[in-house]
């Protein structure tokens, strides 16, 4: 087969379940599960990470916000997939059962969620508007 049809016959999407997607051995007994959706698919475009509780009360999204370097001016998106959390987001809290999104606009403000439950799991998406993506360096000590 010619590499030309090799690129032709490709399909042209991919598909994993959530279980399918590798942890990384750094993440420790007491974080939560990191499944890095965005290497997994190879995607360039935006960020796209899972994170998976492993208990309540634990932390499924570390407060933080995306002014830590002139790299990670994000904006992100959180979709609680399974589960509850409690997302504190500046000085609000918000309760977050499965099938809520929360979308926090400004890099600057700081969030954070804790899970309700054990196994909520919560999927973020994030860029920086108006820029290219770049991979943040976190990520790529760990998946590149």
């Amino acid at each position: 087969m010619e590499a030309d049809d090799a690129a032709v016959t490709q399909v042209p999407y991919e598909t994993a379940h959530i279980s399918e997607i590798r942890t990384p051995a750094e993440s420790g007994p007491d974080e939560a599960e990191w499944k890095p959706i965005r290497a997994r698919f190879g995607i360039a475009s935006f960020g796209a990470n899972a994170y998976m509780a492993r208990a309540a009360g634990q932390a499924v999204i570390e407060e933080h916000s995306e002014t830590v370097d002139s790299e990670t001016q994000h904006e992100e998106l959180y979709f609680v997939l399974a589960g509850a959390a409690t997302f504190r987001v500046a000085d609000d809290e918000i309760d977050a059962p499965a099938g809520t999104f929360v979308y926090v606009r400004d890099p600057a403000v700081r969030r954070s969620a804790l899970a309700r439950t054990a196994s909520t799991t919560v999927i973020v998406f994030g860029g920086q508007p108006g820029r290219a993506f770049a991979i943040s360096p976190w990520e790529q000590k760990y998946v590149e």
